[in-house]
């Protein structure tokens, strides 16, 4: 049973990495555009996280920065991709290689080093009580109920039962026509990047501030690409995103539990778990029936520039 509440835990907070990282993108992508610098970003979370609680012993201003470290370059790429229309694939790459890059010469200082402050858990009242699943699920600090309840929720709310979220949908789907009905492509794609990419660096903060809580060059391990592949296989929806996102916490965390439980399993085969499991995701649309590919389409404009016709 303690083996059993244990998976859960873990798969819960492996989960919500995923889950951060995919709602930023989950934004960037309704929009129409196509971040594939996830990874980079997430990088960028990750040290900035650990470097303010080194600082200062305060993990919530530690990741209230990486959200802010990532608004701002998330900006530059909204700039580079969405005013100056460049190449989405190429300007992804490029955030992802700058990205960790910066942060492994920036980490150097801090490689090893564990989080001095990190996010203690919080248990709920009467729920976290309940056997076995009280202390796997009521038990987590606060990041995890923002990621699994909160943000999916309003982030939901806002794309499909507001007018806003039809615009941004109509912006994603057809640009010309969200144009000629008066809305702003370029305004609205510019800051849901720009949203995007602080949710994709929030993500790594949480990564080395609650669950990991050290830092390390590599450390995000090519979650920030699980997460791109996460949003595809959700539909481009929140709530599926997360769900998504939950079940990969599970297949990490299996791989986790097999190390320590000495299963007759080689242990490089348990790290890649999650990667594997991420090819398979990808090819589950490819071979589903014509209905679950429709409802999993992507955004019809998504990484195409909008030029408006001076016509």
């Amino acid at each position: 049973m303690d083996m059993i509440a244990g998976l859960i835990q873990t798969s819960i907070q492996a989960g919500g990495v995923l889950a951060l990282a995919a709602l930023g993108e989950t934004l960037s992508e309704r929009a129409g555009v196509v971040n594939l610098g996830v990874e980079g970003l997430m990088a960028l979370g990750a040290i900035t996280g650990i470097a303010v609680v080194v600082a200062t012993p305060h993990p919530m201003l530690g990741f209230v920065l990486a959200l802010a470290v990532g608004f701002l370059v998330g900006c530059v790429f909204a700039l580079g991709t969405v005013v100056v229309k460049a190449n989405q694939v190429l300007c992804g790459l490029a955030l992802t290689l700058m990205g960790t890059g910066m942060a492994a010469t920036i980490g150097r200082a801090y490689s090893g080093m564990p989080a001095p402050a990190t996010f203690a858990p919080i248990a709920i009242p009467y729920l976290s009580d309940i056997p076995l699943l009280g202390r796997a699920i009521f038990t987590q600090n606060i990041l995890v109920y923002l990621i699994y309840i909160v943000l999916p929720v309003v982030l939901h709310y806002i794309m499909f039962r507001t007018r806003h979220g039809l615009n941004m949908r109509a912006v994603g789907e057809n640009p010309a026509a969200a144009d000629a009905a008066g809305i702003s492509v370029q305004s609205i794609r510019f800051w849901y990047v720009a949203a995007g990419s602080a949710l994709a660096a929030g993500a790594g903060a949480y990564l080395t501030l609650a669950f990991v809580p050290s830092w390390s060059e590599g450390v995000v391990a090519g979650r920030g690409w699980i997460a791109v592949s996460l949003v595809i296989f959700a539909g481009y929806r929140p709530l599926n995103a997360v769900l998504a996102a939950l079940l990969f916490g599970l297949i990490t965390s299996l791989g986790f539990v097999g190390q320590a439980r000495n299963w007759p399993i080689a242990a490089p085969i348990l790290s890649m778990l999650p990667y594997l499991g991420t090819i398979a995701l990808i090819i589950v649309p490819v071979l589903a029936w014509q209905r679950m590919r429709r409802v999993m389409a992507a955004p019809a404009a998504l990484g195409e520039p909008y030029f408006r016709d001076m016509r």
